[in-house]
């Protein structure tokens, strides 16, 4: 059986390799390593948690002992998908070159650039980088690429399927022709192969175990239902989820649980959280300090259950994960493989559940034509009442379906307990007996006002020759209204009637003049000058 001892590997590393536990390669070290020191471009295929950081990580560190790092031009490139991966891979890197002097720096998103950018000032021999963030610093003139010996290329595919195609191809170009490319994946599809094909010149190809297999070390189960209601499928997965970790009980160490959704994933974790589980979530839109800290207390065993969109799904390193949950089948089958791939990593057993609905059915068929195998099914467990389940509140806060509504109304208007419940009918009759009797006098002017009482009035027979004659009377008294109302707007109006311009002639109009002589006659011209007239 081969050995590191037998991979020509430096003796340091060798050291590191034997404090950190490690004997024997894996096969997909044992193969890839030999080729990868001869300088070959390496195309790794292997299953997930079989050790592929290592299988580029030990070579390069090996290779980059002799020589050393100008200041912002790296030796070596290290591209991961996610920020996750990338400072998973830094950690990979710590462990084996702690007996070597060599350099690295970590370019993630979420990072100050201030201090990225003094350590690319000092010059590393390794750069672990997501191509986004590698980009921008060298748009700002913080980085060259142009002394990159060695190309390391992780999860590969999900790096060109993810849309990371353009920004792959200008770090290539960036990079020189002579350099050594390195691709790492557990999945290959032939699409994605074809474009490695243009990175990579003659490259050793090596696939340990047929592409896209899961390990034996994992024990799968499919739970299918039939919702009660379209709209309560997403809260009736809930009620499964809880009740199968239940179901697992102590064996369930830890768990992740995939969503397919970053929303999912923080009603998911809010819901564990309202039942007592110990959850939190972790995706792409929180702060990447957020998202260290939730890993890490993952790590060493303060979080219990950690739901994850498929930014935990790829090369995250966790070794002690004992069951994985699919709450949402995922929409591209290789997810699957690398999903439950978190579970049963280093010959150790693991579970993993799925929890599908009958609208995952296409979703079902290409992951089982992927895998070349058929999902075990597993049965809902035991004394499961989706009905009953179906909320994200403890049975004991929701009591009665009605009873929980009604205690809600009451609580928004004001009514906590039984004592604050309105008065009977007949109380309510005695409070609103004042508000009746201030209003009393009103109406009593009102049955005064009025000519006959209901009662007191003859019959209609009789009613109507006495309307009739009163009619001309009625009419009378209503002209004799209008009249008197008139007469009284006349006597209100104040100050001199207004008269028209027929009975009112202008002053200036009614003045005479008389002419005498040439003073006098330019007094009158003057006279009618100020009038606005002409004589």
């Amino acid at each position: 059986m081969t050995k590191f001892s037998d991979l020509a590997l430096d003796p340091r590393v060798l050291q590191a390799i034997a404090e950190a536990g490690y004997e024997t390669p894996t096969p997909i070290q044992a193969q890839a390593i030999p080729h990868a020191l001869q300088g070959r471009d390496v195309l790794g295929i292997a299953q997930t948690g079989t050790g592929k950081t290592a299988s580029f990580t030990l070579p390069m560190i090996t290779l980059l002992g002799q020589g050393r790092a100008r200041a912002r031009m790296p030796r070596s490139l290290v591209l991961a998908p996610t920020r996750e991966l990338a400072a998973q891979v830094a950690e990979n890197f710590d462990i084996y070159a702690k007996h070597t002097k060599l350099t690295k720096a970590l370019l993630i998103g979420g990072v100050s650039f201030g201090e990225q950018d003094k350590l690319i000032d000092r010059g590393v021999d390794v750069l672990i980088a997501t191509p986004g963030r590698l980009l921008d610093h060298f748009e700002r003139g913080k980085l060259l690429l142009t002394g990159v010996q060695i190309m390391v290329v992780d999860e590969a595919d999900r790096m060109l399927d993810m849309g990371f195609i353009p920004d792959i191809e200008r770090i290539f170009q960036l990079t020189p022709f002579t350099r050594q490319t390195l691709f790492f994946s557990a999945t290959m599809a032939p699409e994605i192969e074809r474009i490695t094909n243009t990175f990579l010149s003659n490259p050793a190809k090596i696939e340990v175990a047929r592409q896209s297999t899961t390990s034996a070390t994992i024990e799968q189960k499919l739970i299918q239902f039939q919702p009660t209601r379209k709209d309560r499928s997403f809260t009736e997965k809930r009620a499964v989820l809880r009740a199968l970790i239940r179901a697992e009980g102590e064996s369930c160490t830890n768990a992740i649980i995939f969503c397919n959704r970053k929303m999912d994933v923080d009603v998911v974790a809010k819901s564990l959280k309202s039942h007592g589980f110990n959850a939190a979530p972790i995706h792409g839109d929180l702060d990447q300090s957020q998202r260290m800290r939730t890993l890490d207390g993952f790590r060493d065993g303060s979080l219990h259950l950690l739901v994850a969109s498929d930014v935990a799904a790829r090369g995250l390193d966790i070794p002690a994960v004992s069951h994985v949950f699919n709450f949402d089948v995922p929409s591209h089958p290789e997810d699957y493989v690398h999903r439950i791939g978190r579970t049963g990593r280093a010959g150790r057993l693991g579970k993993a559940f799925t929890i599908a609905v009958p609208s995952d059915e296409k979703y079902l068929s290409a992951i089982e034509s992927l895998v070349k195998q058929q999902i075990p099914r597993g049965e809902l467990p035991e004394g499961l009442d989706l009905a009953g389940e179906g909320s994200d509140r403890p049975r004991e806060e929701r009591g009665g379906r009605s009873g929980g509504r009604d205690r809600d109304r009451d609580r928004s208007r004001g009514r906590g307990n039984r004592d604050e419940r309105p008065a009977p009918r007949e109380a309510r009759a005695e409070v609103a007996a004042p508000a009746a009797a201030a209003e009393a006098p009103v109406e009593a002017e009102v049955v005064a006002a009025a000519p006959v009482r209901r009662e007191e009035r003859p019959r209609r027979e009789d009613d109507r020759p006495r309307r009739e004659e009163e009619r001309p009377r009625r009419d009378e008294d209503r002209r004799d209204r209008r009249d008197d109302r008139r007469s009284r707007d006349r006597d209100d109006r104040s100050g001199p009637p207004v008269v028209g311009m027929g009975d009112h002639v202008p002053d200036f109009i009614l003045r005479s003049f008389k002419i005498a002589g040439p003073s006098a006659q330019d007094e009158g011209e003057d006279a009618l000058a100020a009038n606005g007239t002409e004589g």
